[in-house]
């Protein structure tokens, strides 16, 4: 069995309202499992903001890994000219 202990946690009268209306309302038997399943979805998103974080990370260095950008227009411009050869009535226009 778990050890429980308790605190004081001074919220805004909006947050008690809303606490409150949840146990009224049956949907929760206190204020205390109220606060209990609020943190445990804020212990998953802070989880899943970590993952993200890891994960644009990751993406940041494969991009960097992958070798040196080339600026879009002379792609572009490459992939015109290599069109243009290929389909000289449709590169006019």
């Amino acid at each position: 069995m778990s050890t429980v202990e308790k605190i004081s946690v001074a919220l805004p009268p909006e947050m008690i309202a809303v606490i409150r209306a949840a146990v009224d309302s049956g949907e929760y038997s206190s204020a205390s499992e109220v606060i209990r399943e609020a943190l445990r979805g804020w212990k998953i998103k802070r989880k899943v903001e970590a993952l993200e974080l890891d994960e644009l990370r990751r993406l940041v260095q494969e991009g960097i890994d992958s070798g040196p950008s080339i600026d879009a227009e002379i792609v572009f411009s490459r992939l015109r000219e290599a069109y243009a050869s290929r389909n000289p009535e449709e590169a006019q226009g």
